[in-house]
């Protein structure tokens, strides 16, 4: 038996195979003096491999979101076999005499150089998906597993890290649990752990190595815990608490539709986070009332390219559509920091947490910002959308932003092109500056919602992505639960609501003081839902205090 000890990030217990995570090579193989007849029938076989990935890909979009959903993977089936695109590879294979991996590579820069080159706006868009067949056809040639895992069994993923891109397309079908050498309880691999409702630690550090794969192992989120192939006595702890995790199951079954009210009759929306359209199914499946927090640069961090209007538009209309007039937060574009998008070419800066980031990007960038803007929009036709701006610190930020949502708002009056212009506009409270200027940031939106996570590193000057920094990034600290209050009493003052979309909103002992303070609405992993729902049936709004303000 080996035992390794790190930091329980996302709760729950596990049992399977350690797989290691595989990633792409970031540049291909390059044969000199290839044989042309031998890569053709190599690029033959890729090419089939990727049509039967899309036509499964195709065939679940459509059954989780319909018709529409499934375009563009069959759009992308079409173009692996387009006649033009294939007769670049073959001209590359014969002039070149180089491998099927370049001359994919070269076919997909050519073909996508000519598509971005052409007037047609649409056709520019087309870029960006002749680009990603490029990186699957290449992905198949070189044995890259689709999601990064190949196996036949669910197995606990374990990594050094995971980057925001590679989580995102991840097979999460194929995931019972998360493993990571570095990390922190704010790593996107963290934060997606408890979306899916999955365990996870991080912190391994080397004790956890590549030997490993393959190896039985069981997993407790809650201690941080790792036993690989365990003994008797080490095995049956386990085992029970398996158990004790299916009754608790049970038991949340029973708070499916019921209020989120505490027994003196105050209200709580429990809403949802939410990284992808495919994360509905689990804010469903644990009765969330709605997404307080869609995080929309899964659409960029996932993408080779910059996301066209039209594949923003059909994934906000799904998600919108999917939630049945519930309310649908989205933040706009929020990358940046440790969320980096190679097309996006930002300069490296010595502190990115401080440097251009989220809001600051979107008003520099004004194109990138119309084109997302659009997209919600027009989405907000298919269900109560609301737009929520990330990273702000000032009036001024917020003022050019509405100014922004009116010219696209005059754009799409002029094209006939249907939207709610009741759309809810809100922004995030995550720094100290916003908490100053709380009063008069409250006066021109309709909601705040409190990023806990960004407040907390702001406010302490702690570095939220630092595995090493334990006790002093303290969410808990009397200084961020007064700015919660100060944000809190902003907000009602004006008239409007607030929540936390931050990782503190999870936390059952936390409830209490949020009552106390005055929040209206709590975002959180789907599978939070329920128990914050237990919790508030419990509780009694008018005894809770503020006590913890002052410790």
């Amino acid at each position: 038996m080996i035992l390794m000890q790190g930091k329980g990030v996302s709760k729950g217990v596990a049992h399977g195979p350690i797989y290691f995570f595989r990633r792409a090579e970031a540049v291909s193989a390059r044969a000199q003096n290839a044989d042309p007849e031998t890569e053709k029938q190599r690029i033959a076989a890729a090419q089939e491999q990727a049509i039967a990935q899309l036509e499964q890909l195709a065939e679940k979009a459509r059954e989780e979101a319909g018709d529409e959903a499934a375009v563009l993977f069959e759009t992308h089936a079409m173009f692996v076999e387009d006649e033009d695109y294939v007769d670049c590879m073959m001209t590359a294979l014969d002039e070149r005499h180089c491998s099927a991996e370049e001359a994919v590579e070269l076919a997909g820069k050519e073909f996508a150089a000519m598509l971005a080159a052409m007037d047609d706006a649409y056709m520019q868009a087309r870029a960006a998906d002749i680009q990603d067949v490029t990186r699957r056809i290449v992905n198949n040639l070189m044995g890259v597993a689709e999601g990064g895992i190949e196996s036949d069994v669910p197995v606990i993923l374990a990594a050094d890290d995971l980057a925001p891109s590679e989580t995102l397309q991840l097979d999460k079908s194929k995931i019972l649990g998360f493993i990571t050498q570095g990390g922190s309880g704010n790593s996107h691999t963290a934060i997606l752990a408890r979306t899916m409702g999955i365990p996870a630690i991080c912190g391994l550090g080397e004790s956890l190595s590549a030997e490993m794969n393959g190896r039985d192992a069981y997993i407790d989120g809650d201690t941080g815990q790792v036993a690989i192939e365990p003994d008797e006595i080490t095995l049956g702890a386990f085992q029970a608490k398996f158990e004790t995790q299916r009754e608790m199951k049970e038991l949340m079954e029973a708070m499916k539709g019921q209020k989120d009210v505490t027994l003196d009759g105050r209200d709580m929306m429990l809403y949802c986070n939410i990284g992808s359209p495919e994360d509905v199914a689990a804010v469903q499946a644990n009765d969330g009332q709605g997404i307080g927090l869609f995080r929309s640069e899964f659409l960029y961090l996932a993408a080779s390219d910059y996301p066209s209007e039209e594949e923003q538009f059909r994934a906000y209309k799904a998600v919108a559509s999917a939630m049945g007039g519930k309310r649908v937060v989205i933040r706009t574009l929020d990358i940046g920091a440790d969320k980096q998008v190679d097309y996006f070419k930002l300069q490296k800066e010595e502190n990115p947490a401080l440097g251009v980031r989220a809001i600051r990007i979107c008003l520099n960038r004004p194109e990138v910002f119309r084109t997302q803007l659009r997209a919600l929009y027009r989405a907000s036709a298919y269900g109560k959308v609301a737009i929520m701006f990330p990273m702000i610190t000032s009036v001024w930020e917020v003022k050019e932003c509405k100014r922004a949502c009116q010219k696209v708002m005059a754009e799409l009056d002029k094209e006939g092109v249907p939207y709610r212009r009741d759309t809810e506009i809100g922004v995030m409270i995550e720094t100290p500056a916003s908490i100053f200027v709380a009063e008069e940031l409250a006066r021109e939106v309709d909601f705040f919602s409190v990023g806990t996570n960004d407040l907390t590193q702001y406010t302490l000057a702690c570095d939220r992505q630092a595995n090493d920094l334990g006790k002093f990034f303290d969410p808990h600290h009397p200084a961020v639960l007064r700015a919660l209050k100060m944000a809190a009493d902003a907000a009602h003052k004006a008239g409007i609501w607030i929540g936390i979309c931050g990782e503190l909103g999870a936390d059952l002992e936390m409830l209490e003081t949020f009552l106390a303070i005055g929040i209206d609405e709590l975002s959180v992993a789907p599978t939070a839902v329920l128990p914050l729902r237990a919790k508030i049936r419990k509780s009694i709004a008018k005894t809770c205090t503020l006590e913890r303000l002052e410790s």
